[in-house]
């Protein structure tokens, strides 16, 4: 099977570009993943963290693995996990990825993850479904590491927001009701919400709850009211808008129902050539048993890719 192309942030200034001027985006992001997010749990997964933004959320876990594409983005990450004494162990400083034993950078392939079959509580795609090509595929290596009974939290672009419907009923843009995604650019998508929802119960997940996010994403409201204000009113309206399903986020708290016992997995890597959980850690590589397919850690970094 030919893999999907990835949109790729190697080198991409996305931390300091994109992010300055965006404290609103963040702020109702956080809203609605502190209703979501189950708070407490053996491992965590965000795939596609990007430079780290929500790891504070995770600290109620053993272990917190998070995996981006891009190489630079997990540096970026690291960096901003060592210096913040929030994620410092108990008793010793940060100073290096030793010291934050809980953490696991991962340079991998969402379509590819080298985590063993039920090997997460809790998985997370935050602002990442807009970049996927093949979603039902991405739901399904997800369903894989999650194990029965647990948790998926997604974010996607809202292809059927009010903007869109507007511009639809004046003839300026595409039929947002239609359920195929509409990609607007090159590994770009918006996604009708009906079809997250039946690709996701096509993974054997149930979405649980729902909440409407950045309904408020207006230039003239951004510019003239208090981002403290703003965000507050988007918080307030988050669960009584969200079935609506007008705002141009939404955000998903599912629950794996795939057959089997919800126990979770011991092991946490698996081979992405041979597909082994048979794994040695040392300090400088993984490496597979099975295959003999070494897997290096460099800067903090282990590199599936």
């Amino acid at each position: 099977m030919t893999a999907p192309q990835i949109c790729d942030y190697e080198n991409s200034p996305w931390r300091t570009e994109f992010w300055r001027g965006r404290d609103f985006e963040d702020r109702v992001e956080r809203i609605a993943l502190a209703r979501l997010l189950p708070l407490r749990g053996t491992r965590v997964c965000e795939i596609g963290a990007g430079f780290g933004r929500l790891a504070d959320f995770y600290l109620g876990y053993d272990q917190i693995i998070l995996i981006d594409y891009a190489r630079s983005m997990l540096l970026q990450a690291r960096e901003h996990i060592l210096a913040d004494s929030r994620f410092a162990h108990p008793s010793t400083p940060l100073r290096s990825a030793q010291d934050a034993p809980r953490f696991y950078f991962v340079a991998a392939d969402l379509y590819n993850l080298p985590l063993a079959d039920n090997a997460l509580d809790t998985a997370l795609t935050i602002r990442v479904l807009h970049h996927v090509a093949d979603v039902p595929r991405a739901f399904g290596e997800i369903a894989r590491v999650v194990r029965s009974n647990g948790t998926y939290v997604l974010e996607h672009a809202n292809k059927r927001n009010l903007k869109a419907i507007v511009r639809y009923a004046a003839r300026r843009g595409p039929n947002p009701f239609t359920l195929e995604p509409y990609e607007f650019v090159k590994l770009n998508f918006d996604l009708h919400p009906r079809y997250v929802v039946e690709n996701l119960r096509a993974a054997n997940f149930v979405a649980r709850a729902k909440r409407a996010v950045s309904t408020f994403r207006i230039p003239l409201l951004k510019k003239f009211v208090p981002v403290a204000i703003l965000a507050a009113l988007d918080g307030a309206l988050q669960s009584p808008l969200a079935n609506l399903s007008i705002s141009p986020s939404l955000f998903l708290r599912a629950e794996s129902r795939k057959p089997g016992s919800p126990t979770l997995n011991p092991r946490l890597w698996r081979c992405i050539a041979c597909h082994s959980t048979d794994i040695a850690e040392s300090n400088d590589a993984l490496a597979c048993r099975a295959c003999a397919r070494v897997y290096p850690i460099v800067d903090g970094i282990v590199d599936f890719k």
